[in-house]
């Protein structure tokens, strides 16, 4: 005889969190219940869980929105930064990452650097694309402009 579970963990063969899988009476009631790894599929379990996957919905959809705005923010902003180059459009220095968190918060967009993948710092004189990880996978593309320096 098979009972219905609710999945508290990813249980591989089995199913991932939130799965409602039919499982064998004994496999539930000694295993999977006891070691908190599932519950029993009443109808006040599965209101739950259906409550839950609701208000995450909600979360994540409101996430979402402010990523997109702040995506919107950041795809406003052109970095532009002049530096010392090499007659071959070599940098002396580099655009490194707090370069472009200093920039960004210069115009008024907060971000942490860490989402800025600048996967080594800019060299190079020329316009770069700079993708900038924001939250529930939204990437925005940052423009940076690296123009030598007029030498005196």
């Amino acid at each position: 005889m098979n009972t219905n579970i609710i999945l508290k963990e990813n249980i591989d063969g089995l199913g991932i969190i939130g799965d409602v899988v039919s499982v064998k009476a004994g496999y539930a009631r000694n295993y999977l219940i006891p070691k908190g790894l599932a519950s029993s599929a009443n109808e006040r379990n599965v209101k739950e869980l259906d409550h839950q996957k609701r208000q995450l919905a909600r979360k994540l959809e409101k996430v979402t929105k402010d990523a997109e705005g702040v995506k919107a923010r950041i795809e406003k902003v052109s970095c532009a930064f002049t530096q010392r180059a090499s007659e071959e459009g070599k940098l002396f220095g580099s655009v490194t990452s707090m370069d472009l968190e200093a920039k960004l918060k210069d115009a008024g967009v907060e971000i942490d650097r860490k989402k800025i993948q600048l996967s080594e710092p800019i060299k190079s004189l020329g316009e770069h694309i700079v993708p900038v990880k924001l939250d529930a996978g939204v990437v925005a593309e940052l423009k940076v402009v690296v123009s030598p320096e007029e030498e005196a």
